[in-house]
C-alpha cells in the first residue's frame, strides 16, 4: 500500500519532535520552586533566615554573594533543618545556633557594598525557594515582623518587597 504522505512533510514532522524531545531533554535542568526565601530581623537586629514552603518540603538554606560571575559568589553561612519543613512558615536565626538548624557552615560576618541573596534547597535538589536579594541596608531597614522577600506578580515579573509576616504568609505562594 502506497505511502499517502509525501517525504518533505514526513522529514519536517520528524525534525519537529526531534526539536520537542531536544528541548525536553535540556529543559529539566532547573529545581522547580515550590517555596519562598525571605529575611527579617529580632530586636535586637540579628538577622533571621524566613521560609514559606508552599507544597513539598525544603531541607535547609544558603546565603551567599550574589554575584554573576559564579567565581564570586562565594557561601557565607548554611543550613540544614533537623527535619525538612513541610508547608507552611518556618523562621530562624542565622546568627547563632537555633533549635532545629545545624549551621553547616555558620555564618560569616556580612559587609558593606555587597549583595547577597539566601535561598532554600533539598538534599535530592527535588525542589527549591525563591531566592532574595539584600544588602546590609536594606537588613538595617527592616523592623521585626517584617519579611523582605522576591515576590513574583501575576505577569511573573518580580520585584523585592517587604511586608508583614502576616501578609507574606497569605501572598507568598500564590504565584507558584
Amino acid at each position: 500500500m502506497p505511502s499517502t504522505t509525501s517525504r518533505p512533510v514526513f522529514r519536517r514532522f520528524v525534525g519537529t519532535v526531534a526539536v520537542g524531545m531536544a528541548l525536553a531533554a535540556t529543559s529539566g535542568c532547573t529545581v522547580p520552586v515550590d517555596a519562598v526565601a525571605g529575611i527579617s530581623v529580632t530586636g535586637d537586629g540579628h538577622l533571621l533566615g524566613v521560609m514559606m514552603v508552599c507544597g513539598h518540603h525544603i531541607d535547609g538554606a544558603t546565603l551567599y554573594v550574589n554575584s554573576d560571575d559564579v567565581n564570586k559568589q562565594v557561601t557565607i553561612g548554611s543550613w540544614t533543618a533537623d527535619r525538612p519543613l513541610a508547608p507552611g512558615l518556618a523562621a530562624w536565626s542565622l546568627d547563632s545556633p537555633a533549635p532545629g538548624w545545624t549551621a553547616t557552615r555558620p555564618l560569616t560576618p556580612l559587609t558593606a557594598k555587597t549583595t547577597y541573596a539566601f535561598y532554600g534547597w533539598t538534599k535530592d535538589s527535588s525542589w527549591s525557594a525563591n531566592s532574595v536579594s539584600f544588602t546590609l541596608s536594606h537588613r538595617d531597614r527592616l523592623t521585626p515582623g517584617n519579611v523582605r522577600y522576591e515576590e513574583i506578580s501575576d505577569k511573573g515579573d518580580a520585584s523585592e518587597v517587604t511586608l508583614p509576616i502576616a501578609e507574606f504568609k497569605a501572598r507568598a505562594c500564590q504565584n507558584m
